[in-house]
């Protein structure tokens, strides 16, 4: 590899970061419990593949440590968070920290940790797992809604850090889509 093309791959790579610094996404804990004590990570790549039947997609930039683990797990409790649990999100988020011992949960049937704090949280089993570049994409069903704490407008992620999305936010009436927005889309 040439220095000019060192060069530029690390432009478009951090142009890449930069562009997606601009993409607000959701934010959501993964948990699982392997049989040696509750892991969790803070996770934005959370989507929803398919509603029937119900599939969502996470990737994990890691198969080492806490993503390792989540990884070669059979099943996962997605947490989508809502805005109070902003602290919970950077708590999970940080290496080393103590994730669970203060954090209210409770283990599912299953055996996986079940964050009580959550507005909702989605038991999935994995069905996929996909190597793609550095990281790794996880397609996981849906197995059962669990509903959660309060009702609380969504957390988002966004030029690095946590954002409430609520009413003062609408750009349009409930029905209505903007011009040029996803649902234009739709055939």
């Amino acid at each position: 590899m040439t220095r000019n093309t060192a060069l530029c791959e690390r432009k478009i790579t951090d142009d890449f970061k930069d562009a997606f610094r601009a993409h607000p996404a959701g934010v959501a804990i993964i948990t699982t419990d392997d049989g040696s004590g509750p892991v969790g990570l803070t996770a934005s790549s959370v989507s929803s593949v398919s509603a029937e039947p119900p599939i969502l997609s996470f990737s994990l930039a890691s198969t080492h440590g806490t993503a390792g683990v989540i990884a070669r797990a059979e099943t996962v409790v997605v947490h989508l968070l809502g805005a109070d649990n902003a602290g919970l999100a950077a708590l999970f988020a940080r290496q080393g920290a103590d994730r669970f011992g203060s954090t209210p949960s409770r283990t599912l049937p299953g055996g996986e940790p079940l964050l009580e704090e959550a507005p909702v949280a989605l038991r999935c089993r994995i069905d996929g797992r996909i190597p793609v570049g550095g990281s790794i994409l996880i397609a996981a069903t849906v197995l059962e809604v669990l509903p959660g704490g309060t009702d609380q407008e969504p957390l988002v992620y966004h030029n690095r850090t946590y954002h409430r999305l609520g009413g003062h936010s609408v750009l349009g009436q409930a029905g209505q889509v903007a011009s040029g927005g996803p649902a234009a889309h739709r055939e």
